[in-house]
């Protein structure tokens, strides 16, 4: 029904908490898996998992800040599959920094992961996409109700969600092209957040309590599959 086996999925932020679990859901589901993410100790043993369980993995390097480097992932993942089916861009990096103290250089740097990224990403993989192919962008809820400290990863998240929609529009109906915008969602990159606001957070979560980085994967590996086929 998922309509994933032998299709080549790319992910980035691969060794990331939600990363992590939609590499190793997508393998269970047979598609093959190109990871990259800047932990290279963290991929090599998720590419060894993937593969010890019967799966078919491969790991890539790349500065997702670098449109040079982008290109390069895009054709290097295309050379060894024959096309790209899929997209997850979850890289991204979440500092914090207050406006009133946020230096230039700090404001650049998250915009040129977060948001120069996720174009130079989007971009690199057109020519390799297949038909009815798909891109699945990581954006935030962050981005729709902003977030105390972290202006900047706020706007750049508000700034991919609107982005997708314009790409969506642009590259259906070979390409579906979707956005997804987690809440507070337990993994690494949110363990000193919790740690430091928690019992707020909870109160202001409807199902008062955190997502689970399985959760998430779940539904992307729904924007991934032939289930979502009317959706973009």
């Amino acid at each position: 029904m998922l309509g994933l086996e032998k299709k080549t999925v790319l992910i980035t932020g691969a060794a990331g908490g939600i990363g992590r679990a939609l590499a190793l859901r997508l393998a269970q589901a047979g598609a093959q898996i190109a990871l990259c993410d800047r932990d290279a100790n963290a991929l090599e043993k998720l590419e060894q998992e993937i593969r010890e369980q019967g799966g078919v993995a491969e790991r890539y390097a790349a500065d997702i800040g670098s449109q040079q480097s982008c290109q390069d992932l895009a054709k290097s993942v295309a050379d060894r599959f024959g096309a790209i089916d899929s997209l997850v861009h979850s890289a991204g990096i979440y500092p914090e920094a207050k406006v009133a103290e946020m230096s230039a250089e700090q404001w650049r740097q998250l915009m040129q992961i977060n948001l120069d990224g996720t174009f130079y990403m989007c971009q690199a993989v057109m020519p390799y996409l297949s038909e009815r192919s798909s891109i699945v962008n990581l954006s935030s809820m962050a981005g729709h109700r902003g977030s105390y400290a972290h202006a900047h990863y706020s706007a750049s998240k508000g700034a991919v969600t609107s982005f997708s929609k314009s790409l969506a529009l642009e590259l259906a109906p070979r390409t579906r092209v979707n956005c997804v915008a987690p809440g507070i969602i337990e993994t690494p990159m949110t363990r000193d957040l919790l740690q430091a606001k928690g019992q707020s957070l909870l109160a202001s979560t409807p199902l008062q309590r955190f997502g689970t980085a399985q959760e998430v994967a779940d539904v992307i590996l729904f924007l991934c599959s032939d289930l979502a086929s009317f959706v973009t």
